[in-house]
């Protein structure tokens, strides 16, 4: 009984030092822009997708088909996810494609945009796309 007793006390003790090492909420830090790597090429593009009134989307799908080398036999299919921002960059991309320039595509629900990139005329590239309803 007296062996019962102390291991109740123990655990009384180890659960009161639990509950008060409790940590303080940390305030949200600004989240790093996913990045996504063809592996590819020397070039790169940061794309914000924002809704018809200007904010940014979270969680809006990107995607890109780029065909490249001789007579387009290389292709490269990469999608990515935007952040809290609307942010997502796509890097390693070929510096030359075929039949330029590469459209990139977002989608959130119904909502879909697209922007274009000619990686002959810049290499390193920042474009919005503005998303909408319908097609």
């Amino acid at each position: 009984m007296r062996h019962l007793a102390r291991y109740l006390i123990f655990l009384a003790a180890a659960f009161s030092l639990t509950a008060q090492v409790q940590t303080p909420p940390q305030p949200q830090q600004a989240q790093d822009v996913p990045v996504i790597d063809g592996e590819s090429g020397p070039c790169s593009v940061e794309l914000t997708v924002l809704d018809a009134a200007g904010a940014p989307v979270f969680s809006a799908l990107v995607k890109v088909h780029v065909a490249y080398g001789f007579h387009g036999l290389h292709k490269l299919d990469l999608s990515a996810y935007t952040n809290a921002q609307g942010r997502t960059k796509f890097m390693g991309l070929p510096a030359r494609a075929y039949k330029p320039p590469v459209e990139f595509r977002a989608t959130k629900d119904a909502m879909t945009g697209t922007a274009w990139f000619n990686p002959e005329t810049e290499c390193e590239a920042r474009h919005e796309i503005v998303v909408k309803n319908g097609k």
